[in-house]
């Protein structure tokens, strides 16, 4: 379905009415029923969890969103030179705040004609693009619904286009579905189209793990906060308080595992999928995993996947990397 909003609009649905519900009910039946529970992350952000990440961004021992910042400051100029893009594609673009260091740096070359945000939101697409026209007359805006982890090959093929996912999202992609998503993303791409990309960088657990348990405790809420979807979303009875939030840092994968833990024996009912959930004292839900990266091993996945690895980026503290990579 797609739908012209205004002359420099338009919004393309690629999702069907009951997505949202349909693939919360699927992951709560297929993660809670493992012999390893587990929950994707997507479920920490409805409008509470989406407040609470970004009050997590602004935390002292939170570093990723502001060394990403850094090097879009130092090198936006440079990345819109290189890539020569004229259509900015933002995968999870959400509301579209990370990307108009970008936008400015593209406008500056007078090539950018449009931008493509790509997001599950449908709410949070028009918000961020109403922003973005009322700051950018001009600019073309051609939003997407999609789950860019299945509808890559949905995205409109204007321009010479660069993609872009930012704040170290490919980190929460397990392994095997990091290498399926750069090979969509290469096979969505024309030979001489670019991907930036955005890589935490592993580093000592004593700043890795801080960020994501800050002493204030506003990590523990966003994890909890899953457990207060399945409640409202599938009538399910988990007591949040009765989770403590873990986060390790596993040395052998490299990434960090955020999960909630049992304080004690409990049977939680979720009547909307018809599924009861045992857990023992101290049984953990996984839900999340945040991947760390070395420039080599990033460099690496990229070639995998037919791109030529073309500029690297580092902020001053070596915390966090982009990436620009072209297709082969």
């Amino acid at each position: 379905m797609t739908q012209t909003l205004a002359s420099t609009l338009v919004v393309e649905n690629h999702l069907p009415p009951d997505f949202t519900a349909r693939t919360l009910r699927q992951d709560v039946v297929t993660g809670l029923s493992a012999p390893a529970k587990w929950m994707p992350p997507r479920w920490f952000y409805d409008d509470r969890g989406s407040q609470l990440f970004d009050e997590i961004t602004r935390l002292p021992e939170y570093y990723p969103t502001r060394a990403e910042r850094s090097i879009l400051q130092a090198r936006a100029a440079e990345i819109a030179d290189v890539s020569a893009a004229t259509t900015l594609v933002e995968l999870g673009a959400g509301s579209a705040e990370k990307t108009r260091l970008l936008v400015d740096a593209l406008r500056a070359t007078d090539r950018l004609r449009t931008y493509v945000p790509v997001d599950v939101s449908d709410a949070a697409l028009r918000t961020g693009a109403a922003g973005l026209l009322w700051e950018y007359p001009g600019l073309a805006v051609h939003a997407v619904v999609a789950d860019f982890e299945r509808h890559l090959d949905r995205l409109p093929a204007t321009g010479h286009r660069m993609v872009v996912l930012l704040g170290g999202t490919i980190g929460n992609l397990a392994p095997d579905a990091r290498t399926r998503f750069l090979g969509d993303v290469r096979g969505a791409l024309r030979p001489g189209e670019t991907l930036l990309l955005g890589t935490d960088l592993v580093k000592s657990p004593d700043v890795l793990v801080p960020a994501y348990d800050d002493a204030a405790g506003v990590t523990a809420e966003f994890n909890r906060n899953v457990l207060r979807v399945l409640n409202r979303e599938l009538d399910a009875d988990f007591e949040p308080a009765e989770f403590d939030h873990v986060a390790i840092w596993d040395a052998e994968r490299e990434w960090i595992e955020m999960r909630l833990r049992a304080r004690h024996a409990m049977r939680v009912r979720i009547p909307a999928v018809d599924l009861t959930v045992e857990f023992a004292r101290g049984e953990v839900v996984r839900t999340e995993i945040s991947a760390k990266f070395r420039p080599e091993g990033v460099a690496a996945e990229l070639s995998a996947a037919g791109f030529e690895p073309t500029r690297w980026w580092t902020d001053d503290d070596q915390r966090f990397g982009l990436s620009l990579a072209t297709a082969s």
